[in-house]
């Protein structure tokens, strides 16, 4: 039997929100030069978003 239902019509069906996540990278530099990375994820509507999701 073929496949009636694809998950991309499950999740519609969902009603989820129109957020996408992102990862967010930041670097910070130390004093003796090493780089420590910062992770997090941000729910943002549209990429463009991204830079004010991160400052605020």
């Amino acid at each position: 039997m073929a496949k009636q239902q694809t998950f991309q019509d499950k999740s519609k069906k969902k009603g989820g929100s129109d957020l996408i996540s992102v990862k967010v990278v930041m670097v910070d530099k130390s004093e003796r030069g090493t780089f420590k990375f910062n992770e997090r994820f941000v729910k943002v509507k549209d990429l463009g978003e991204v830079e004010q999701a991160v400052k605020g």
